[in-house]
């Protein structure tokens, strides 16, 4: 039997065979920077300060709820009812019970032999949450390895960057070209395992965007799915598939009934999707998104939110009506005139013989590396700010990225067509008084 140590001792709270080793890893991180897509709108103030009476386009963030009219009112007060006849005590780290539900036979239709069940959707509070929760439990579930690693794009989102980072994965960009919109391949995929094998690494997991951020650049299921099953055989751990922009679309959107039946069951249970409101809703501080993954995934993940994050009820009540009234019908105000707006951006862009990629989603990744030339600047972090400052028309740096997009330019048109037209004409405009 074993004793109790004195109350006058301290001890630990864990067996000593359980306690994290000693390192300095933290020392030796690299300062996480904040995020600057937060800031870009900014710069705006000096052209409206200079020209009040003349419009400013704001091409940098997508968000419906701020460019365009963002969640239908009716959806709103659809889940303030939900709130209030549900109360406000403690939920599941999960979410509840009929948010996975709902989920599972209202939005995604869950067919018998796929093998996936109410059980295996976890509510989160917008899309990064979901996914540095998915970060955690790819580096545990996977080799068990801090400092294992992370695939993204060439040129990923900025947040995958330093996402994984921050809970202890390395993050690795995969070759990719810029002709191809720096795509996967699954040549690419063997090379990065095996880069990771020379630190003595493994791949925890890989992000496939699609549609992507920041560009634009869209893929077809076959790739998707040839990608997800290279990787596996591969040696990563985890696919994780980010479709929170595949509601914003003029094809269909993504049906996870005939992809999960290209994957054998062994496969399945390395794969995780992610998808929520953010985007195809315009429910940007809603903060409503949730994951579809295997089980042994959502059970670490419900242990962990139990300790920090658990979903607050209203953003999956906002999920729960729009689902109900059916989701094409929920957000027809925001990818309607999305779609409309892809139509205008890419005839203007074509028109003017611009290089660009433009898929599905939000937004389009236009070169400007000619411009940037006539007046010797590296990158576009300064061609952005002097678009922004001087003509009214504020968009993302490609630089912000990765360096393998400095000289490209994220255009978001989540914006009604005559908006969109506008920001594409001052950008030409901008672009134009530098020559």
């Amino acid at each position: 039997m074993s004793s109790l140590a004195s109350p006058d001792q301290p001890v630990y709270a864990l067996p000593e065979e359980n306690l994290i080793p000693p390192g300095n890893h933290f020392s030796k991180m690299a300062q996480i920077p904040a995020s600057r897509m937060f800031l870009i709108k900014k710069s705006l103030k000096t052209y409206r300060q200079n020209n009040p009476d003349s419009p400013v386009y704001d091409a940098s963030q997508g968000d419906g709820g701020a460019s365009l009219p963002g969640t239908p009112p009716e959806i709103l007060e659809r889940a303030a009812k939900l709130q209030r006849d549900h109360g406000t005590g403690y939920d599941s780290p999960f979410g509840t019970t009929q948010f996975r539900e709902i989920v599972a036979s209202k939005y995604w239709g869950f067919a018998p032999d796929i093998g996936l069940a109410p059980a295996n959707v976890i509510a989160t509070v917008g899309g990064r949450d979901g996914l540095v929760k998915s970060y955690e439990a790819m580096l545990n579930l996977g080799y068990g390895n801090q400092g294992d690693v992370l695939l993204v794009s060439r040129v990923p989102w900025i947040s995958y960057n330093w996402g994984p980072y921050g809970v202890g994965a390395n993050v690795m960009l995969a070759p990719g070209r810029e002709e191809d919109g720096w795509t996967y391949s699954e040549e690419g995929i063997k090379a990065s395992v095996a880069l990771a094998a020379k630190s003595g690494r493994k791949i925890a997991g890989m992000i496939v965007t699609n549609p992507d951020n920041p560009t634009g650049q869209t893929i077809s299921v076959e790739k998707q799915i040839s990608l997800g099953k290279s990787a596996l055989e591969s040696g990563v751990a985890f696919v994780l598939y980010d479709w929170i922009y595949h509601q914003v679309t003029d094809e269909e959107p993504m049906d996870i009934n005939a992809f999960m039946r290209e994957f054998t069951a062994q496969e399945r249970e390395k794969i995780i999707i992610l998808d929520g409101l953010t985007k195809s809703l315009g429910g940007s501080n809603i903060r409503s998104a949730h994951l579809v993954a295997p089980e042994k995934v959502c059970n670490f993940i419900t242990a962990r939110a139990s300790h920090n994050i658990i979903p607050p009820f209203y953003g999956t009540a906002v999920a729960m009506a729009a689902y109900e009234m059916g989701y094409k019908e929920a957000s027809r105000s925001i990818v309607e005139p999305t779609n409309a707006s892809r139509k205008v951006l890419q005839s203007f862009l074509d028109k003017n013989k611009f290089k660009y990629i433009l898929g599905k989603g939000y937004y389009a990744f236009i070169h400007v590396g000619e411009w940037l030339k006539h007046k010797g600047w590296d990158d576009t972090e300064s061609l952005s700010q002097y678009l922004a400052e001087e003509h009214g028309i504020a968009s993302v740096p490609g630089v912000y990225f990765s360096q393998y997009g400095k000289e490209w330019l994220r255009f978001s048109y989540a914006t009604p067509p005559e908006k969109t037209q506008g920001a594409a004409e001052r950008l030409l405009q901008g672009l134009d008084a530098l020559k």
